[in-house]
């Protein structure tokens, strides 16, 4: 038998774990996870129910494994981005809800900043239904995007668009609103100098925009609805862009010099989150599977994949179980890669369920 890529190290407690952010600040290792909720004794299990006021994990990785280290204030919390800007580091994080049901999703996220070894409130954003916070860069400048939006019977009205912000180096502050009713992510990337912005929303068309030196302008539609996550990278001298949705098929699409063109479909649906590792010689893609069915009767105990890039394509290397996994990233220490998955659901469709830590062999 083949010996597996994938060898689980470790599994961390947490409830509706929707992010794992692992990152390194004054010489700690850190790991940060948003929690959607609690379960609330005598209730039935319901994937979009529970208590959502809960607390951020931030978690400190120690020769006995991670360990707590201090708790951030991000009910519903969907989301949590580290980056720097000069010596400064911050931790944005983005809440989708608040309360026990019916829940507000008018609410409030929060970047916090690095001060005195731990994380203390920086800036505050109004939001509606808030998904993903992604920083990136163009030509020096910060921007810090915001993935917003829910439809929600009687309040179509609240609904917002995604948002970006621009820092002006004290704070962000609004630069463009991005059309969407129910988005989920941001992906930054460049190509030949060219800067792009791929945007996945569920119920509009998932779209990439193309910075033209003052703002983003919509360059082409990647995918007509169920728009979840994005990744890219190179290989064989060509450029690629993954696009991933959850209700129907994600495509590997191969850029031409001018768009992306359909590449490769991957088998299956539920695609949530997708993380590329390279080696040296060699490619691979981590793909996390949410759920099947509907969120009123889920099935969250599926298989995700590892792929290989081999012969121009991704090809399935190997499989692994997850149950509701709702994100998945890449860390390197001194022994190579670790991946981290966040599992949001109990095969139950319960929250208390766990984040996975694997060594990538």
């Amino acid at each position: 038998m083949a010996r597996r890529r994938l060898t689980e190290v470790c599994r961390i407690p947490a409830s509706g774990a929707r992010t794992v952010e692992p990152f390194e600040v004054d010489g700690l290792s850190l790991l940060a996870i948003p929690q959607l909720a609690y379960d609330v004794p005598g209730e039935p299990a319901n994937m979009n129910g529970g208590d959502a006021d809960t607390e951020l994990l931030v978690l400190r990785r120690t020769a006995d494994g991670y360990q707590p280290f201090q708790r951030l204030a991000a009910p519903g919390g969907e989301d949590a981005e580290f980056f720097r800007i000069g010596d400064r580091a911050f931790l944005a994080t983005a809440s989708v809800r608040t309360g026990h049901g019916p829940y507000e999703y008018a609410t409030t996220s929060r970047v916090f900043e690095w001060a005195g070894g731990r994380f203390e409130p920086f800036q505050s954003f109004p939001g509606f239904a808030a998904k993903q916070w992604r920083h990136f860069t163009i030509d020096g400048a910060h921007f810090l995007a915001l993935a917003q939006g829910i439809e929600v019977p009687g309040r179509q009205d609240d609904n917002r668009p995604s948002q970006i912000f621009r820092w002006t180096g004290d704070a962000f502050t609004p630069f463009q609103a991005i059309p969407s009713k129910w988005a989920y992510n941001w992906h930054a990337f460049a190509i030949d100098g060219e800067h792009y912005l791929a945007h996945a929303d569920h119920v509009e068309p998932s779209l990439l925009y193309r910075w033209n030196g003052a703002e983003f302008v919509a360059h082409q539609q990647l995918a007509p609805r169920h728009g979840r996550a994005f990744a890219t990278f190179s290989a064989d001298g060509d450029h690629y862009l993954l696009v991933g949705c959850l209700q129907s098929q994600s495509r590997l699409l191969r850029w031409d010099g001018r768009t992306f063109v359909d590449h490769q479909t991957l088998d299956g649906l539920a695609t949530r989150e997708f993380a590329v590792i390279e080696t040296p010689g060699a490619l691979h893609v981590v793909r996390v599977n949410f759920i099947l069915g509907t969120p009123a009767d889920p099935r969250p105990s599926l298989d995700s994949q590892l792929y290989t890039w081999q012969d121009g394509r991704l090809t399935v290397a190997e499989e692994f179980p997850t149950t509701g996994a709702a994100d998945v990233s890449v860390h390197d220490d001194a022994e190579g890669p670790l991946v981290f998955v966040a599992n949001a659901l109990t095969p139950e469709a319960r929250f208390a369920a766990f984040a996975a830590v694997y060594r990538f062999n």
